[in-house]
């Protein structure tokens, strides 16, 4: 060592642990960058796609609000006017009385419809339905003076013959089903079988008639007589609505309100329908008019998404409401 030397030179490099907890440190922050990342690329994602679906939902209540408007508004012309009435007459069908009935508004507000013609393949379903759409047609052809027609395909049977019975004439094929002008209630009951499996019905009511369609408890003769006599009066309801709509052409026979099914043809010679026809026949021949517009409402894409949107944001309130709420336990 020369005089010169420093006894202890300075080092040239950090210490090992500083160099370690700046490593540290700056892998930690990478880290943290990462996921602050990553969450704000799935928050843009989230917010993406819903401002998607919301603007398809937009854009199908748009297409759908233009289209019902064109149907009433751009056309001018002579034509035909078709509602499609399909499968099972009931609420949460597409054959509901909500859509039929505005659907028939609008064909009969268009000045272009010279007619209404009903195309019919339903076997029945809700005398409620049937009976509320009936009403509407009689009212739409008094007030705005235009005839309907219905053109049964393969069935026209029950609550939709309730509805056809409101059009002025009725044609089928001679094949068709048509008729079975009753009412019914149906289920089941398991109360043999329970006693031979040894199970037994706890069932709590407050009204001594409150459970008496529970499939599970015995049916006494009154409850039984109740549900008869109830059924008896739609059924009188039924006959009521088909004698005034069908008036001196019915046949009337013991069998004609029992409850059965007619072809077609048998259908003409009883009085239930007017004569053989198809859409095309019945637009060319009968009305005159043989251009045909479609008015029947339908379930776009866009409003089942809203459905489903709706019912999502509506179970999400309810279930943050219910978190508030005490439970019994």
């Amino acid at each position: 060592m020369t005089p010169d030397s420093p006894a202890n030179p300075p080092s040239t490099q950090a210490p090992t642990s500083t160099v370690a907890a700046t490593w540290e440190r700056e892998t930690l922050e990478r880290l943290v960058m990462a996921q602050l990342e990553e969450q704000r690329a799935a928050r843009r994602w989230r917010i993406g796609f819903r401002m998607f679906w919301a603007l398809v939902v937009v854009a199908g209540f748009w297409y759908s609000y233009h289209h019902n408007k064109a149907a009433t508004s751009s056309n001018p012309q002579s034509h035909t006017a078709l509602i499609e009435i399909k499968g099972e007459i009931d609420s949460e069908s597409s054959a509901n009385a909500e859509w039929v009935m505005d659907s028939l508004r609008q064909a009969f507000e268009d000045e272009g419809a010279q007619a209404i013609v009903l195309r019919i393949d339903s076997p029945g379903g809700s005398p409620v339905q049937a009976g509320m759409i009936n009403d509407e047609v009689r009212r739409l052809k008094a007030l705005h003076n235009k005839p309907v027609y219905v053109v049964v395909e393969e069935t026209c049977a029950s609550a939709a013959y309730y509805i056809a019975v409101s059009a002025d004439q009725i044609y089928v094929d001679k094949a068709s089903i048509v008729g079975s002008i009753g009412v019914l209630m149906d289920g089941f009951g398991f109360t043999g079988l329970m006693d031979k499996v040894g199970v037994e019905r706890r069932l709590m009511t407050a009204g001594e008639n409150k459970g008496f369609l529970d499939p599970f408890s015995s049916q006494t003769k009154p409850q039984r007589a109740h549900a008869q006599n109830l059924l008896d009066q739609i059924h009188q309801q039924f006959i009521q609505v088909v004698r005034e709509g069908r008036g001196s052409r019915l046949k009337e026979t013991p069998e004609l309100f029992s409850g059965l099914f007619w072809s077609g043809q048998q259908a003409i010679d009883l009085g239930l329908a007017d004569g053989y026809g198809t859409l095309d026949s019945v637009a060319r021949d009968v009305v005159k008019a043989e251009d045909i517009v479609d008015y029947t409402r339908q379930d776009n894409v866009a409003e089942r998404l809203a459905k489903r949107f709706g019912a999502a944001m509506g179970e999400a309130m309810v279930k943050t409401s219910l978190s508030w709420v005490p439970h019994l336990r």
